[in-house]
């Protein structure tokens, strides 16, 4: 038993023992332990300083020549390859930024009051749109807020706000493959724009993204709206019907849409 009390004693023995304190200039290893470990200070010493997980010690041991070579090697190989993944990281990164950039000039062709106030929202919903996986409901969350915050009393600014936010997520839509979005759009913010002009375009922009993503029978009631939003012109407005009817035919045929989508306009015709 005193045997192993003795055993256990010995290993909270030290050499050398000495509280010190790091200052400005580094930690330094005592001249006193200096002396008495290192006879000679002309010749070069080594030490291996290792930091484990916990961070709570510094782990300094003496190394003689055949291990400052093969943890010279070991170091710099570590080094070499999380560098390696780092600058890759970085790449995919920046190329992935290039790509997908928000078209501010494209989201806002009008203006509103509160465009400057929309403007850093969408921004940082799009950062959400682009991680990896993508932070679809902290982007729509986003999204929603600058629609519910921005609101005003008048059906123009609420019409242009509602089309700023719809050509916004159209791209998103394009960039970050959300075609789910088409649906979400119709529902949430087509009804709301209370201007038949800004009504039109956000469905033509709905017919252009849908087509990319083969949504044929959902374009199919976009140019249902569309046509149904003609009919309610009166006759005095017939520059309005014409504009309307020829944005319609410029936008499907740019398309190079299918057939089926352009039988629903002729019969109109």
């Amino acid at each position: 038993m005193e045997e192993k009390e003795k055993q256990e004693n010995s290993k909270d023995e030290f050499f050398y023992e000495e509280v010190i304190k790091k200052t400005k200039t580094g930690i330094t290893i005592p001249k006193e332990l200096r002396d008495l470990l290192f006879e000679n200070d002309d010749n070069e010493v080594f030490f291996h300083l290792a930091v484990p997980n916990t961070k709570d010690k510094l782990i300094l041991r003496i190394l003689n020549e055949e291990e400052v070579v093969i943890l010279n090697s070991k170091v710099k190989r570590t080094k070499d390859e999380e560098e390696k993944k780092t600058s890759k990281t970085k790449s995919s990164k920046k190329k992935s930024t290039e790509k997908n950039e928000p078209k501010w000039a494209e989201y806002f062709m009008y203006e509103f009051e509160a465009k400057e106030k929309v403007k850093p929202i969408l921004e940082s919903a799009f950062e959400k749109f682009a991680e990896e996986p993508i932070n679809f409901d902290d982007a729509m969350g986003r999204v929603k807020y600058a629609l519910i915050s921005y609101l005003s009393s008048t059906k123009t600014e609420n019409a242009k706000l509602y089309f700023s936010v719809l050509k916004f997520l159209v791209d998103i839509i394009e960039n970050f493959n959300q075609p789910n979005l088409i649906d979400w759009l119709y529902e949430k913010v087509v009804p709301n724009i209370e201007s038949q002009f800004l009504y039109e375009l956000s469905l033509l922009e709905l017919i252009e993204i849908s087509i990319k993503f083969k949504r044929l029978e959902i374009v199919k009631t976009f140019i249902h709206d569309i046509l149904t939003n003609i009919d309610s012109y009166t006759k005095s407005e017939m520059y309005n019907i014409m504009n309307s009817f020829s944005q319609l035919v410029k936008r499907v045929k740019s398309l190079d849409a299918p057939k089926l989508v352009g039988d629903e306009i002729k019969e109109k015709l």
